[in-house]
Formats: structure tokens, sequence, C-alpha cells
């Protein structure tokens, strides 16, 4: 089924000051305070065509935002894929022969396969090896409410809620068809530190969206006590407001081409009652697990073998 046209009210930013970066990784710069103090790195254009995300960077990285401690590293992710968006076909640039955000396990890695997205990976790799906090930047096809997702760790939980913007945190396992950065194992296992989380802004290319994903960039930097002195630089703090946060429970994924969800969903929507029918997967009925579902960021138009959606139990 054809996907419908999306508006597109935003413009790719010009990132080709910042590609020569200061690390020695292409894309990549690191501002240091000079003071103890978290390595946080700020990743966007995991997608090519997320473009929110590389415009909250290009601006800060252009109001020259250095942190008030520890190191800030501004990163573009997947270069070659960004280079081909293309306002009036924005969803072909997403990647080049894979996705970049279901490459994040030690064996694919480590292992001998080779695509534009594998290899960029394997470049990015020692840099996020040194991250104590690493924020990965994305916007989302369908309507939806901002939200973080945290994984599935308490520190991520902890991290997420601190954050302030979005105020909705999602706990959830990834997907089954690759890891995500945030799955990271660094960032995934127990019994380690350095944490990890994904701020989904709002659906792409929309004005909204690139002023949340800059009010986010702002509340991590914030809740690290980075940001000191940057309230010129940052934009203004939201009032405190005690964040909604919900578990995924389960993660929906199209197993059939024929995939239909029964009315065009909205990624926040709450499903009052339990054994409410949402789909029709081939044979099989998807409905509610629960009264009070949150449908986590529908896919209407999933293709076999991809997440349809994800649902979840509010805290």
């Amino acid at each position: 089924m054809a996907l419908p046209r999306f508006a597109v009210e935003l413009t790719a930013p010009d990132i080709a000051p910042w590609l020569a970066g200061n690390t020695g990784l292409r894309g990549f710069t690191t501002r240091d305070s000079g003071k103890p103090g978290p390595h946080a790195v700020l990743v966007a254009l995991v997608h090519g065509n997320e473009i929110a995300g590389a415009i909250a960077l290009d601006t800060l990285l252009a109001r020259g935002l250095t942190p008030s401690r520890g190191r800030l590293t501004f990163g573009f992710a997947n270069i070659a894929a960004f280079a081909r968006f293309d306002p009036t076909d924005p969803i072909a640039s997403r990647y080049i022969d894979e996705d970049l955000n279901r490459v994040w396990d030690v064996d694919v890695l480590d292992g001998t396969r080779h695509s534009t997205e594998l290899d960029r990976a394997r470049e990015i790799r020692p840099m996020i090896e040194t991250a104590d906090v690493l924020f990965d930047l994305h916007s989302m096809l369908w309507p939806s409410d901002p939200l973080i997702l945290c994984g599935a760790t308490e520190r991520g939980r902890a991290l997420g809620q601190s954050i302030g913007v979005p105020d909705c945190v999602i706990a959830d396992p990834g997907h089954s068809n690759g890891r995500r950065l945030i799955d990271y194992h660094r960032f995934a296992d127990d019994g380690r530190s350095p944490v990890a989380n994904l701020v989904e802004a709002g659906q792409h290319w929309l004005q909204d969206t690139a002023e949340t994903m800059l009010a986010a960039v702002a509340g991590l930097l914030r809740s690290l006590d980075m940001a000191s002195g940057a309230d010129a630089l940052l934009p203004m703090a939201p009032a405190p407001r005690r964040p909604l946060y919900a578990e995924v429970t389960s993660v929906v994924t199209a197993r059939t081409a024929g995939f239909t969800f029964m009315q065009p969903y909205r990624g926040g929507q709450v499903i009052r009652h339990r054994n409410t029918l949402l789909a029709i997967d081939g044979p099989t009925d998807i409905r509610t697990p629960y009264d009070n579902c949150l449908l986590v960021m529908p896919s209407l138009r999933p293709s076999r073998g991809h997440t349809a959606v994800r649902l979840a139990r509010m805290d």
C-alpha cells in the first residue's frame, strides 16, 4: 500500500562546516570544558532523513555551546544517507543499505559482513565506547506524541525521567530484527554505569519537532549539570512536571504483508479497554492485553518482519 505524502516544513541544515570535526572521526566534534565531568555524546542522523536532530546539533555548534563541565560530543552518524535527502521524496534517504539502528550487536559488529551502515557503525564504535551518557536523536514517520525511550535498565529510566522534555518515558526491549544504538551492550548490560536514551521528538519534518528536539537536548544537559551559564544558548526550561512512565509489555511485529490497523491510531493514544481489536495480521487478531493500554509509535503501514506497534502498561 502506498504511503501518503508528508508535509516537509523543515530545511535540511548545511552540516559541511562540521564534517571534518576535531576527533579524527568524520562528522564528530568534541568540546571540552577542561573540568571534571561526564562525556555526553549527542548523535543525530542515525537515520539520514531524520533532520530535526541535525538541526539541533547544527544550531548548538553554531552558537558555540561548550559544556560547563566534562566533555560534549556532537555526532552526525549516517552522513551518506543524509547527503541524499530530498524534500520531494523525504522517506527515501533513511539509509543506504540497511538500518544503522539495527546493527549494534557485538557479534554483528565483529563479523565479516559489510554494508554502508555497518561499516559506519564500526567507525563510530570507538567513540561510543567512550560515552558516559549517550543521547540518540530521532523523529517519527507517523503522528505521535514525543517520547523518550529509555531501554530496559533502571539507570536508563532515571536518566529519561530527569530530562523533562518530552515528559513521556517508555521502557522497552528494542526490536526483534536488530539492536539499536541504545541497546549496545555498554548501555544495556547490568553492572555497567554508562547510560543511553533515545528521544523521538515528534513527526519527521515538522517545525514543532525541531523545537522539541532542541528542548530535549537542553533538558539532558541541564540534568547532567553541564549547561551552567549557557541559558542564552538553550531553550528556556519548562515548568517541572512528573513524567509519564510506561513499560512496553509486548512488541507487535507484522508477520504478513496484509497487516492492517482497525483505525489510524496515533502514538501516545490510550486504549481504555482490554481485548480491544487493534489490528488484523493475516489470520491473527491483535488485541489490547489490558485496560489503559498505551500505543507506542504505531507504524500504520508496517512491512512484514518490522515492528507495527508496541503496547505499554502505564505506571
